[in-house]
């Protein structure tokens, strides 16, 4: 199958979904496409603390100032600047007036701003405990109404280039351009050839790289990926951040303790019942990320426990009962056995969020010509070496913004005829059919390698270590994948060794801690 769009866009959530929004009337032909059966399944949808938004009174110049201390002063302070003029602003204009989300009231019928780590004031809208999983069920009904094509269950494989592909032969002299994605259908292995002036990336992020981590199975560094390979610049891939506390359960795995719990009064206790945050940080709880996150694995490592602790119920200063502000974690912990109202919470940190990624500009543009990237797959600097908390939707969503703007106001069709020097997939006469437990070997030996060498506290020799076994993994896996059957599985795998050596590949040239890259020099 051979199609020509306007626009692709990879990826259904937050950035994805609202560039769709943003392009909609606007007489460009649109695909979206998530390899994922549920439109829903997305790292938007598992957001639980809330999203920046304007409030009264507070100054663009505080929430700069909150950015750049969370950063470590290595953000792009061009994209502060943008970021903290107009993007609180867009949270009212679309997501509240345009689509009609209704974030948490007080009892007096305000907005509900809550407080997180490293924010000096209380400027986050949520809703309940589960903000982004509203957002993502409101964007999907909201892009329903237009007539928008949705392609799910559907795996973008490669990114096509003109000097990569084409079999016009003038187009190596040319500029390197974007025309379209290679697209594995799951369902009938058949792979289509999607052509289109402009890709917007918007991919998400990549934790399952790591044994711990709060994204779903999903998130697996496509988009990076496949940018690497076609020649994007890819900037500040060492800087993966930790969420300090994901739930610690034999059966339930992948679950996040939002942020603002310790942003309501929760306090961090090992396991006699001692706090220990004052022993790292004078902001104790409400410390950078990255800071609490080392304390906790720290404390880990010195007492010899896999997990430590949690406790809301004795420090909750909300005005609404635990049961109801933070319901689905009440009810997920509770469905594991615990009462957050009575029991502190097993927590361990887990990979979360990644600062580095695709390089862009200001309106989303990458260093290749017609490649845009959004949300977590992209790097705008916004977060220097250190993401501040609830900053990631609101990159997502202002950046979807940028980059169809620029798209409306500068769009011109690649012509007809280059398209057709395209050539349709090329498969291998010879296809293996794989096991289905040699690929979880494989991502089992991935996860602990990042997880033991390239996680919250590295060390040189760690990082050799890991740049050498990955460099072992990715022989084997990239050798497998040139004769394999494609599937949706072996494509994410491949795209896991990729970005994990690409992690480790900045990490080994980066050998100053800064944020949440951290070395040990012993």
């Amino acid at each position: 199958m051979r199609k020509i769009y306007d626009v692709i866009i990879v990826g259904t959530g937050i950035s994805g979904l609202s560039a769709a929004a943003f392009l909609r009337n606007s007489g460009l032909d649109v695909l979206v496409i998530t390899k994922e059966k549920d439109l829903a399944e997305t790292n938007t949808n598992y957001a639980q603390g809330g999203i920046i938004a304007w409030k009264e009174g507070d100054r663009k110049e505080e929430l700069k100032k909150d950015l750049f201390a969370a950063g470590v002063n290595y953000n792009f302070d061009d994209a502060v600047e943008m970021f903290a003029e107009d993007g609180p602003k867009l949270v009212f204009d679309f997501f509240i007036n345009d689509m009609g989300i209704d974030f948490n009231r007080t009892t007096e019928g305000e907005f509900d701003y809550t407080e997180e780590a490293a924010h000096s004031t209380r400027r986050i809208l949520h809703y309940a405990d589960h903000t982004g999983e509203k957002i993502q069920s409101s964007l999907i009904d909201f892009v329903k109404k237009f007539d928008i094509e949705i392609l799910a269950d559907h795996t973008c494989i490669d990114i096509i280039t003109n000097s990569h592909h084409s079999r016009n032969p003038r187009e190596l002299y040319l500029q390197e351009e974007v025309m379209g994605v290679y697209v594995l259908d799951n369902v009938s292995g058949d792979i289509k050839t999607l052509l289109a002036s402009k890709v917007i990336l918007a991919t998400g992020g990549l934790g399952n790289l790591y044994q711990h981590t709060t994204n779903p199975a999903s998130a697996t560094g496509d988009g990076l990926s496949m940018a690497y390979r076609a020649g994007a610049d890819i900037i500040n891939a060492e800087f993966v951040q930790f969420h300090p506390t994901s739930l610690f359960h034999k059966d339930i795995k992948r679950f996040l303790i939002s942020e603002a719990l310790r942003g309501e009064g929760a306090k961090l206790i090992d396991h006699d019942g001692n706090e220990f945050m004052h022993e790292y940080s004078p902001l104790k709880e409400l410390a950078p990320r990255d800071v609490v996150a080392r304390a906790i694995y720290d404390k880990m490592s010195k007492t010899g426990k896999q997990y430590m602790l949690l406790d809301l119920a004795n420090n909750y200063k909300g005005e609404k009962s635990i049961e109801k502000r933070f319901s689905k974690i009440y009810n997920t912990c509770l469905s594991g056995g615990i009462d957050i109202t009575k029991e502190p919470i097993p927590i361990v940190p887990a990979a979360h969020y990644f600062c580095g990624g695709i390089k862009v500009d200001l309106a989303g543009k990458t260093t290749l010509k017609n490649l845009y990237a959004i949300g977590e797959t992209s790097c705008t600097g916004l977060h220097g070496a250190n993401r501040l908390a609830s900053s990631s939707l609101l990159e997502g969503l202002l950046w979807a913004k940028k980059s169809t703007d620029d798209i409306k106001q500068n769009f011109k069709p690649i012509p007809a005829h280059r398209f057709a020097e395209i050539p349709d997939w090329q498969l291998p006469i010879y296809r293996e059919e794989f096991d289905d437990l040699l690929l979880l070997q494989d991502w089992k030996a991935i996860q602990l390698t990042m997880w033991n060498y390239a996680g919250i506290i590295r060390t040189e020799k760690g990082l050799s270590r890991a740049k050498a076994d990955l460099n072992y993994y990715s022989h084997r896996i990239l050798s497998f994948y040139r004769q394999a059957r494609l599937t949706k599985q072996i494509i994410e795998l491949r795209n896991g060794i990729v970005c994990a050596s690409i992690i480790a590949n900045a990490a080994v040239h980066n050998n100053k801690s800064l944020g949440c890259h951290f070395v040990r020099s012993k």
